[in-house]
């Protein structure tokens, strides 16, 4: 049987958006605030030789320099001051996470609620200042290094800095206030919207590849219909879920007695959604940012990094792939799905899985079917990711919306969709309340008069 909910959220019809007000305000907040990070990527970090950058990042981009510009939607490769992106943030939050796991402190203050949440923020921030105070100070040195800067030494090295954490912090912010007052995943927006931007200038070169004969037109279909398959593979394993069957009981209230109902508890194939792979990247461009930028002569301990690190590299791949089951896993069960409140919300709400105590037993066998499903979803974030690294390291194809980026894409829009059906849902039965509260007093009305014509 399908609830009332899921079927009005079936009926929603985007032309209510009109009558959503709140909803329309929101969505034009968070485009305000996106646009205004877009605006940032052009703003050029100051001291930078321009004609000397765009030479060294035509070279780059067959290397790990298109895939960086691409994650920073081009702030890398024009040197912005959105330069370092969101990275540093999201490596300091899954330092904290990993802290909050390992240090009974930090455990205890995850459980203070509002309060407590509000501190371990505080310390993603400290952290996030720091390592994009190095990452910066790596950047500058690198940039000098490879004789890309007007008037090298200690000034500019302090003014890119300064620029540089400025201009991650005011990232971070934005991606705050659109999570409290827009729509959707801040953090996740800002990554979405800056690979949408170098998806046309990417596919440009592509094709340009194309007619020039370095890449064959098969490759080139072949390239197609596997983004294509890759899309349509994401969109299906994301909708799929395994439901545990929930039985409530019988209870009584006061002299009457309902019967008990059954309902089903939805885990999905993938519970972390695209976080393991922005983790997992954002650990793997860290050394690929600088050693790009430094260069293979001037910096040897760059140059072995990137000679077993590089992409396409067993090593690269080994560790990619390793680095996404761990997040799956970690972030699953400390995060997105937890067993334990999952379970105990089960006993406080009387509801329990038939052949299964309540309880302990409960926690044990939900963790049970939670570890044999994140199996596939681990395989599958995994195979999403790596497949493209692999084919484009072995086809030499200078074509960078691999699976990563497809994968944020996709998860991204389709939780922003989701967000805003909420919304619409919302409204709905907002107006649904109004129309009955506005027609109970007709009825008290039309009573009343009725009453004094007698």
């Amino acid at each position: 049987m399908v609830s009332a909910a899921e079927q009005m959220a079936a009926n929603t019809s985007w032309s209510a958006l009109g009558k959503a007000t709140e909803l329309r305000k929101r969505i034009l907040f968070t485009l305000g605030l996106l646009i205004v990070y877009r605006l940032g990527t052009f703003i050029p970090v100051p001291g930078i030789d321009g004609a000397a950058l765009r030479e060294f990042m035509d070279g780059a981009q067959a290397t790990i320099g298109g895939m960086l510009s691409m994650f920073t939607g081009g702030a890398l490769g024009r040197m912005g001051i959105f330069a370092l992106g969101i990275m540093p943030y999201i490596s300091a939050s899954i330092i904290v996470q990993l802290l909050t796991a390992m240090v009974p402190q930090l455990e205890q203050l995850k459980k203070e609620g509002e309060q407590g949440r509000k501190k371990i923020n505080q310390y993603t921030r400290y952290g996030t200042v720091g390592l994009a105070t190095l990452q910066s100070y790596g950047l500058a040195v690198s940039l000098q290094s490879g004789d890309m800067v007007t008037n090298p030494g200690l000034f500019f090295i302090a003014s890119c800095m300064i620029t540089l954490v400025g201009g991650t912090m005011f990232l971070m912010w934005l991606g705050e206030q659109i999570t409290a007052r827009g729509v959707g995943n801040g953090i996740s927006l800002i990554i979405f919207v800056g690979i949408i931007a170098e998806i046309p200038a990417a596919l440009a070169q592509f094709f340009a590849s194309g007619r020039s004969g370095a890449i064959s037109p098969a490759v080139i279909v072949g390239v197609m219909l596997m983004v294509v398959a890759v899309i349509a593979f994401v969109v299906f394993m994301e909708r799929s879920l395994r439901k545990i069957h929930i039985q409530y009981p019988k209870r009584q209230v006061g002299m009457k007695v309902y019967d008990g109902g059954s309902s089903h508890l939805p885990v999905k194939v993938n519970p972390a959604g695209v976080i393991p792979a922005i983790f997992a990247s954002s650990l793997l461009l860290l050394p690929a940012t600088i050693g790009t930028f430094s260069g293979n002569q001037t910096n040897p301990i760059m140059s072995t990094i990137m000679a077993y690190f590089g992409p396409g590299q067993p090593l690269y791949l080994l560790f990619f792939a390793a680095m996404i089951i761990f997040f799956t896993y970690f972030y699953t069960f400390n995060v997105a799905f937890k067993p334990d409140d999952v379970a105990e919300n089960l006993k406080n709400q009387n509801g329990f899985i038939p052949g299964v105590r309540p309880g302990k037993r409960t926690e044990e066998y939900i963790e049970y079917v939670v570890n044999r499903i994140l199996v596939l979803g681990s395989i599958y974030l995994t195979a999403v990711c790596l497949l493209p690294e692999v084919l484009r390291n072995q086809f030499a194809i200078p074509f960078y919306f691999g699976g990563t980026s497809v994968l944020i894409v996709v998860s991204v829009t389709m939780d922003t969709i989701q967000q805003v059906q909420s919304h619409l849902l919302a409204h709905q039965y907002e107006g649904l309340i109004e129309k009955s509260q506005l027609s109970g007093k007709g009825r008290k009305k039309g009573r009343r008069k009725g009453g004094a014509r007698r």
